[in-house]
């Protein structure tokens, strides 16, 4: 999940008040304190809204458990990572910290994140009302290194304000990609407006695309497609851009940067946009007029239930114990559930998951879970964690040889060359 810049690059700094170590928790780390108190260092990235959320419950937290406090750092999704490997290189890590499915593999591989198999076992980390799929997409190789703080899949967004005051049908989850591209075009010239953004760039279009023509992203350590296949991903949006069914090179890379708030359906220049599901909220705050989602285009059964983010525990933490305990809080309580909504997914508590959607006023959060709802019948199984190497392959490698066959630099059997060869050498390194 990516989250708009402007002035959130700042670190905010603030302690929630005082709070008391929780009782019965599994003996598993370290918890002594000299007075009895406990601080506990909390990182993650996002913008102001969930800044709000996320200290409102770690205060309420504190308000059960008095003897425990918080610094709260946090900052924009860009440059996070970077502090998060300055920090971890110092052996500084915070107790806790947010991590995605990019990274999780990478600091679970370098013994950064605490196991919390024990925990989980032992029911301290209650994860018995998350979806089996969801939790274990958190494992890495047989360590659980992180809790899956949401649940998310893949989402096509579309502007249904202009598709509809242009008569044009909308689009449908199990459309194939051709009929979509076609739809596309003929919507395109209704509006005016190109009618799907270009993800030849995206590493989660290409990741569904690859399952439903029974390949994989990944095997392991390895990947799972072969040059060739990549080679008709990008023929294949070649095409659709030939055919005026997508913007022009320059809107599409306007479209590539990670920010939210810079993709085309919400600048308006494309009718759709390829995102997480969960961010139709943010989306739709960026836009008046109103948006739709559905499945990406093909079998929806390629889809499968990701963790949106994860919150891992520092393996060298002196509180492990009770950061383990704040986590099956942020989880489990359905008071934080409340507070919590969906800003990092839908709740990975099916209870909570619940209990937001029949709340909530919200109509893109509505569509979001509704969606999630419809798909959770026919996801797939879900494939394993990325292996190290993954951001490199998905946030450069891809966008550049992608980029290269948008702006007519490189053929597509050569970007795909060059592509599958730099992906190789990143999962390899």
């Amino acid at each position: 999940m990516h989250d708009a810049l402007h002035s959130r690059r700042r670190f905010l700094y603030l302690s929630a008040g005082a709070l008391a170590v929780p009782l019965g928790l599994s003996a598993c780390g370290d918890d002594d304190s000299a007075d009895g108190k406990t601080e506990l260092s909390f990182f993650w990235w996002g913008g102001d809204a969930r800044a709000k959320l996320t200290e409102q419950a770690l205060a309420l937290y504190t308000q059960k458990h008095p003897d425990v406090t918080f610094k709260t750092t946090w900052q924009a999704n860009q440059g996070y990572f970077d502090k998060l490997a300055t920090l971890t290189a110092g052996d500084d890590a915070p107790d806790i910290f947010q991590i995605d499915d990019n990274y999780l593999a990478e600091y679970a591989t370098r013994k950064v994140t605490l196991d919390l198999t024990s925990y989980k076992d032992a029911g301290t980390l209650d994860l018995s009302k998350f979806p089996e799929g969801l939790w274990k997409y958190g494992v890495v190789d047989t360590a659980l290194a992180g809790m899956a703080m949401g649940e998310n899949t893949q989402g096509l967004v579309f502007n249904k304000t202009k598709l509809e005051a242009a008569k044009q049908p909308l689009p449908t989850t199990g459309m194939s990609w051709d009929e979509f591209v076609a739809w596309a075009k003929t919507a395109g010239a209704a509006t005016k407006i190109p009618g799907t953004m270009d993800p030849s760039a995206d590493y989660k279009a290409l990741w569904v695309w690859l399952r439903q023509n029974g390949k994989e992203l990944y095997n392991g350590n390895q990947l799972g497609f072969t040059a060739a296949d990549v080679q008709k991903w990008f023929e294949f949006w070649k095409a659709a851009r030939d055919a005026g069914a997508t913007p022009t090179a320059d809107v599409i890379h306007e479209g590539n940067a990670t920010d939210i708030t810079k993709q085309t359906v919400v600048t308006g220049k494309a009718l759709t946009s390829w995102v997480w599901a969960n961010q139709m909220p943010d989306i739709q705050k960026n836009t008046k007029d109103e948006l739709g989602v559905v499945a990406y285009p093909g079998d929806p059964a390629a889809q499968w239930a990701r963790a949106s983010m994860y919150f891992s525990v520092f393996r060298g933490s002196k509180h492990k114990d009770t950061a383990v305990d704040v986590l099956n809080f942020l989880a489990n309580d359905p008071e934080a559930g409340k507070i919590l909504g969906t800003d990092r997914g839908l709740p990975s508590n099916t209870d909570i998951r619940s209990q937001v959607a029949a709340t909530t006023t919200d109509t893109a959060m509505k569509a979001s879970i509704a969606l999630e709802d419809e798909l959770v019948k026919k996801f797939g199984t879900a494939p394993n964690v990325p292996p190290k190497g993954h951001s490199v392959v998905a946030k450069t490698e891809l966008v550049k040889a992608a980029e290269s066959v948008q702006f007519g630099t490189a053929s597509p059997a050569d970007a795909a060359t060059a592509f599958f060869t730099a992906a190789q050498a990143a999962v390899a390194g």
